[in-house]
């Protein structure tokens, strides 16, 4: 159960709302959020939900049986829209493109990738300065130096950063650079970071863990609403499977599943997800006939020199026809429907 509360209930209100629940066995969780307060209430008891809904101080009340109950299509229906900014909205009727190298590598890098993006108008930059690596001898990154540089380039040309967080350590010093973080893969179920990314009015972008079901990348997503954060987009990457000849299985049922279930928008992550080159454009346009509010893809000015993940990394040239074939068929998709 999910009850929204009024932002002028009063403390005797709230008070007798908390005796009628516990009167029904029912333990109370509050929340708070940017938007809005909530008591999530769990318990087995049947009961009228009128009798809690008439009461003076609530808003609206909800019953939602899935364990993830803030990020549920159950109680929200309207899909959410994250403003990133300047314009800048992400979820269902706003296509979003985010594109950039895997790795943060320098100045010139930053420069070379921002003037492709704003030829073909994507305002979004992806990039890490941390970087989880297999090996502990491949480069790691440019720290929190290589994000300001980044920063002071983005900026200045109107251009949003969304970057790789690792641990709650991090979180302090570049959330004044960011306007995206992102919890990768490895890190879809680090409790602790989720939590701290909970208390930080920022978006976050949630990647599917490596051998992560949907089910439990919706609870992952609900620590972060739980603890204050609605800005939350969820990502699809793909999934480690038996089979070797591409990197992950890009799992596209996975993308109209969510849309069914949850009210955050979805994104694709084609590059990681089949991770060659030849490939990503396909499971790029495949991702937006299934659904996908947007698509997150890795390009370089020359792959063969990246520093990190070149394999799967778009060039200019590709990137730019990608860009315009998933907008070509973004508008055809909503021609369709």
């Amino acid at each position: 159960m999910i009850i929204q509360l009024q932002a002028e209930i009063s403390e005797q209100e709230l008070t007798n709302l908390e005796r009628k629940l516990s009167a029904i066995e029912y333990k109370t969780n509050y929340v708070t959020t940017q938007y809005g307060r909530y008591i999530i209430g769990v318990g087995k008891k049947e009961f009228d939900i009128r009798a809690i809904g008439c009461l003076p101080g609530i808003k609206d009340i909800h019953r939602v049986s899935d364990s993830f109950k803030l990020v549920s299509k159950k109680w929200k229906v309207k899909d959410t829209t994250i403003d990133i900014g300047d314009g800048v909205l992400i979820g269902s009727g706003h296509f979003t493109l985010m594109a950039g190298p895997c790795s943060i590598e320098g100045e010139e890098q930053i420069i070379n990738i921002i003037a492709h993006l704003k030829a073909n108008d994507v305002k979004i930059m992806r990039g890490g300065v941390y970087k989880p690596r297999s090996s502990p001898y491949s480069f790691r990154g440019m720290g929190i130096d290589g994000l300001k540089l980044w920063h002071k380039h983005a900026s200045a040309n109107g251009i949003k950063i969304i970057s790789e967080v690792m641990m709650t350590s991090q979180i302090d010093a570049m959330k004044d650079y960011v306007d995206i973080f992102q919890v990768g893969a490895r890190n879809s179920q680090n409790f602790n970071l989720l939590d701290a990314l909970g208390e930080v009015d920022k978006a976050v972008l949630l990647k599917r863990g490596i051998s992560g079901t949907i089910d439990e990348l919706l609870h992952a997503a609900e620590y972060i609403f739980s603890n204050g954060n609605e800005r939350i987009m969820l990502c699809e990457r793909g999934i480690r499977s038996y089979e070797n000849a591409y990197r992950n299985c890009f799992d596209i049922n996975a993308i109209a599943m969510l849309k069914e279930k949850t009210h955050l928008p979805v994104i694709a992550d084609p590059s990681h997800g089949i991770g060659l080159r030849k490939y990503v454009d396909k499971v790029a346009l495949a991702s937006v006939l299934a659904g996908a509010d947007g698509v997150i893809f890795e390009t370089h000015q020359i792959p063969e020199k990246a520093f990190s993940d070149g394999q799967q990394t778009l060039n200019f040239e590709e990137s730019s026809r990608l860009i315009h074939n998933l907008k070509k068929t973004y508008a055809f998709k909503r021609e369709l429907i």
